[in-house]
């Protein structure tokens, strides 16, 4: 997906993490830490199912990518750890404080980078509807939490 500027309003209390040369990082990338460095929710390994693969990214979500990385670049990246970001969802209705994580890409194997979706238990969301959504739409306003640095969106309830 390119480079969006997802971030809309609060703090963002962001960090500094570095990036391999090999991988790409566009700016609203939603961003864990492996081995000390950055990477995007695409890259994290398939442990099966959706909720698995949520539950997983949820345990290592830094927050939302604030800088790009292109390819063969390997020079440090800001990351936000928290602040309210707008992001695609599959369309849904939504009230303040539901809980959301990565969604996974169709075919099952990977989660997506920049797409969310409703999550039923807070070891699978990576942040909380900002805004309610009624109509149905398919962008939500969502209060993202790291996990890594600020213990994840269950410590909002």
């Amino acid at each position: 997906m390119a480079n969006v500027m997802r971030w809309r309003y609060g703090d963002t209390n962001p960090v500094v993490l570095p990036v391999a040369a090999l991988t790409v990082i566009d700016i609203g990338d939603l961003i864990y830490q492996s081995s000390g460095a950055a990477l995007p929710a695409s890259e994290l390994a398939d442990v099966g199912t959706e909720a698995g693969n949520q539950e997983a990214f949820h345990d290592v979500f830094v927050g939302v990518a604030m800088q790009a990385s292109p390819s063969g670049v390997s020079n440090p990246i800001r990351v936000a750890t928290s602040g309210v970001f707008e992001f695609e969802c599959i369309s849904t209705t939504a009230e303040i404080g539901d809980l959301f994580g990565s969604d996974e890409d169709g075919t099952g194997t990977e989660l997506l980078s920049q797409v969310v979706a409703k999550v039923a238990t807070a070891n699978l969301a990576i942040g909380r509807c900002a805004k309610r959504v009624n109509p149905s739409a398919t962008r939500v306003l969502l209060e993202i939490v790291s996990t890594v640095l600020r213990g994840g969106p269950q410590v909002m309830a």
